[in-house]
């Protein structure tokens, strides 16, 4: 029989994020953010689930191209734009919208020769520091991109730092207007955080990620405080239990050494499945649909669970490592993480069952 540990993907729960980040942006398109192989979840998933979008934004060429071959015919925005003139060729033939965040991607849209007509967003550096012009060659660049043919239209974005924290994004959004003052554009400014607690940065589209999967944007709220619907589950069975006298250690190292005697369950599940192997003992895991926490070190392919709180569980009991009854955010928290590292390191090995109410398109 295959190894117990299963992954699933729930594509009502995408749905369900989607409808929440439009109810919170009433009036605006959303971009569906579907980076990452859709932040771990598929990327044919994540266009199963955001049907509904406006568009999709992503950084992946290959997945664009993918997304077209499926059938997406909507818009598709690339966030870190092109990264050499054949991107834009691409861009070209499949109708990409392309972001533009430094000189040499204009340079690029000025080259072209054949017919074309690309939507581009021109990014404001309001503060992150990554990627963006600055408030003198913002304008300057909106002035370059408005004299080039191929260039349908313009608009105009930029990307929050700390918009998951108390007046984390009031600074930025003063300098993103003050250099947007007068422009021509939609603006897209608003990201998850920005989406669910800051109305006045909603623009004219909103950019939501993190929070479509169903997990949160920030530190001090759980997704489900925002009627968030965890979007991935991963889960196991006990394949052993053990009794420790008191002083017993287990796992390697001997990091977790019990006070009492306790019975501990072993769970097939491991560092080479996805699960962090820096959580430690503590984090937080479900048995037969009871918290209880991991003891030890997590290895390749097993971690080790207190069933003190679960008297009853034997091998074959059912396990939750992160999903509606274990919040991902709260193992990534206690691993010293984000919710997002997690999704996207679910490893290849562990298989996926996906949910869903309604047939395929």
């Amino acid at each position: 029989m295959p190894r117990p540990i299963l992954a699933t993907v729930s594509i009502p729960a995408l749905r369900h994020n989607l409808a929440l980040a439009r109810r919170n942006a009433p009036g605006r398109s959303v971009w569906a953010v579907v980076k990452a192989d859709g932040y771990g979840h598929g990327l044919a998933n994540a266009l199963r689930g955001f049907a509904a979008a406006d568009g999709l934004a992503l950084v992946e060429f290959d997945a664009a191209a993918r997304l077209r071959r499926e059938g997406w015919r909507g818009p598709l925005l690339m966030l870190e734009g092109a990264f050499d003139a054949e991107d834009v060729a691409q861009a070209v033939r499949e109708r990409l919208a392309l972001v533009v965040h430094e000189p040499r991607q204009i340079e690029w849209l000025e080259a072209l020769r054949a017919p074309a007509a690309i939507d581009v967003y021109l990014k404001f550096n309001s503060g992150m520091n990554r990627l963006g012009f600055v408030q003198r060659a913002f304008r300057d660049a909106c002035e370059r991109l408005s004299r080039i043919g191929a260039v349908r239209r313009v608009a105009l974005m930029t990307h929050f730092a700390n918009a998951d924290l108390p007046g984390g994004a009031v600074e930025a959004l003063e300098r993103f207007e003050a250099a947007a003052a007068g422009l021509p554009g939609a603006r897209s400014l608003a990201n998850s955080a920005a989406t669910l607690l800051l109305p006045s940065a909603h623009g004219d589209a909103i950019r939501p990620g993190i929070m479509l999967y169903g997990a949160t944007p920030c530190d001090d709220r759980e997704a489900r405080s925002f009627g968030l619907r965890a979007a991935m589950t991963l889960r196991s069975r006990l394949i052993a239990v053990q009794t420790l006298g008191a002083g017993d250690a287990v796992g390697y190292g001997s990091t977790f050494r019990a006070e009492r005697p306790m019975r501990i369950g072993v769970v097939a599940c491991g560092y080479a499945d996805g699960y962090p192997r820096h959580a430690p003992s503590g984090t937080p895991v479900a048995v037969d649909g009871m918290l209880t926490a991991t003891v030890g070190r997590v290895a390749m392919d097993m971690l080790m669970v207190d069933l003190g709180p679960v008297p009853h569980a034997g091998p074959g009991a059912a396990v939750e490592l992160w999903g509606e009854t274990v919040p991902i955010d709260a193992v990534a928290r206690a691993s010293g993480t984000i919710g997002y590292e997690l999704m996207c390191a679910l490893a290849p090995r562990v298989p996926v069952r996906v949910l869903d109410d309604a047939p395929a398109p």
